[in-house]
C-alpha cells in the first residue's frame, strides 16, 4: 500500500508540473527583455461583409492594420480575402490601411476579409521623478511636427468650458509637466468609468466634462482637450486591449489611451481609463502604458484617401465601407487572440 500511495503521488506530481509548464508556454504576460515586461501574441482581425440584394453594397472598404513603432513590433501581417487589396497611408497622420475595392458581382454575394499578425508589445514606460526631469526644459514643445496636436478636433474644442477648466486646474503651475499631471488627476477625480444610457464612447470632450463620465474615448479626449488648451502636445491613439490573466479569448471592442509631448523627453504615455478602473495603477499609468494593448492608429477626424466620400472618421479602429458615398452600416467583425512565448516565435522564425 505505501509503494503504491508513493507511485500514486509521483504520477499526480509529474501531472501537476506538466500542467503548469503547459500554461506557462501559453500565457507569456509576464516574460521580460532586457528587464522590460514583454507580451508576444497571435492577433485575428476578422469582417464580414454581408451578401447585398440590391446594388448598396459596398464600393470601397477599408480596415485599418496595426503599426510597428518604439513599443511594439508587427510581424508576418497576412491579409486573407478573395477581393484584391492595395495598401496605404492616411495623409495627415500616416496611419496604414489595407483597401478593398470589389467588383459589383463580390458586393452582392458578400465577402470576408480576415488579417493576421504576431505581435511583441514592450511596456512603454517615461521615467517622470525629480531626478529624470531634473534638465528637463520648462517650456512647451513648439516643433512644427506636433503643432497638428495643439489644434482642435471636431468633438475636443479648445475653448469655452475645455479652456475654462484647464486654466482653473493649472493655476500657478509653472512647468508642461506639473499642468499634465494636474489634469490627469482633474480627469480621474471627476470622470468615472460608465458605459450606460448614450453619449458615450464618441470622445465629446464636452459631454464627457458635463456628463462626467465615459469610455476610455471620452477620457480620453477630455484629457487631451484640457492638455492642448494649455499649450501642451497631446495625442489620441487606439488599439484594441489583452485581457491580462487570460491566454487566449475573443476581445469584444476597442481601448484607447494618449500620449503627452515634454520638450527634452519625448511623448509620454497616459491612460485615465485604466488607472481609474486601477487605483492601485494611478501614478503607474502617469507615464506609462502596459503590455495588454496593441496598437493600431493615431488621431481624430481622419480622413483616409481622395475615395472616401463621407464625413473624417471620428476614429480609426474598425473597418470602414461606403457605397454610392455614404457609409455601409451592416458590416460584421470579430476580434481574438493567442499568446506565444519568446520561445514559440523563434522556433517559427518570427
Amino acid at each position: 500500500m505505501t509503494r503504491f500511495r508513493l507511485v500514486l503521488t509521483s504520477i499526480l506530481v509529474f501531472a501537476f508540473i506538466a500542467v503548469v509548464a503547459a500554461y506557462a508556454g501559453r500565457r507569456t504576460a509576464a516574460e521580460m527583455t532586457d528587464g522590460i515586461p514583454v507580451r508576444s501574441f497571435e492577433f485575428t482581425y476578422q469582417v464580414h461583409v454581408p451578401a447585398n440584394s440590391d446594388s448598396a453594397g459596398p464600393a470601397h472598404l477599408w480596415i485599418p492594420l496595426p503599426q510597428s513603432d518604439g513599443h511594439q513590433d508587427i510581424r508576418g501581417l497576412r491579409i486573407e480575402s478573395p477581393v484584391s487589396h492595395v495598401q496605404g497611408r492616411d495623409p495627415e497622420y500616416g496611419n496604414a490601411f489595407a483597401a478593398f475595392a470589389p467588383t459589383a458581382q463580390q458586393s452582392a454575394a458578400g465577402f470576408d476579409v480576415v488579417l493576421r499578425f504576431t505581435a511583441v508589445r514592450r511596456e512603454h514606460k517615461v521615467s517622470l521623478d525629480a531626478a529624470s526631469l531634473r534638465n528637463v526644459s520648462a517650456a512647451v514643445s513648439r516643433h512644427p511636427s506636433l503643432q497638428r496636436y495643439l489644434q482642435p478636433d471636431k468633438l475636443v474644442p479648445l475653448n469655452g468650458i475645455i479652456a475654462e477648466l484647464a486654466g482653473e486646474h493649472t493655476a500657478g503651475d509653472t512647468t508642461p509637466i506639473q499642468k499634465a499631471r494636474h489634469i490627469y488627476d482633474y480627469v480621474l477625480a471627476t470622470m468615472r468609468y460608465d458605459k450606460s444610457g448614450e453619449g458615450w464612447g464618441r470622445g465629446d470632450a464636452v459631454w464627457a466634462c458635463t456628463s462626467k463620465r465615459g469610455n476610455c474615448t471620452d477620457f480620453h479626449s477630455l484629457f487631451i482637450g484640457m492638455m492642448r488648451s494649455s499649450g501642451i502636445p497631446a495625442r489620441f491613439e487606439i488599439g484594441f486591449p489583452l485581457p491580462e490573466g487570460k491566454s487566449e479569448g475573443d476581445i469584444p471592442g476597442y481601448h484607447c489611451w494618449a500620449e503627452f509631448h515634454l520638450a527634452g523627453v519625448g511623448w509620454v504615455p497616459v491612460d485615465a481609463s485604466e488607472a481609474w478602473k486601477n487605483p492601485a495603477k494611478r501614478d503607474f499609468f502617469f507615464g506609462a502604458h502596459d503590455t495588454n494593448r496593441v496598437f493600431f492608429t493615431y488621431g481624430r477626424d481622419i480622413r483616409l484617401s481622395s475615395d472616401q466620400k463621407g464625413d473624417p472618421l471620428n476614429y480609426f479602429i474598425y473597418p470602414y465601407a461606403e457605397a454610392n458615398g455614404q457609409p455601409v452600416k451592416n458590416l460584421q467583425t470579430h476580434f481574438s487572440f493567442r499568446d506565444v512565448s519568446a520561445a514559440q516565435l523563434a522556433a517559427a522564425g518570427r
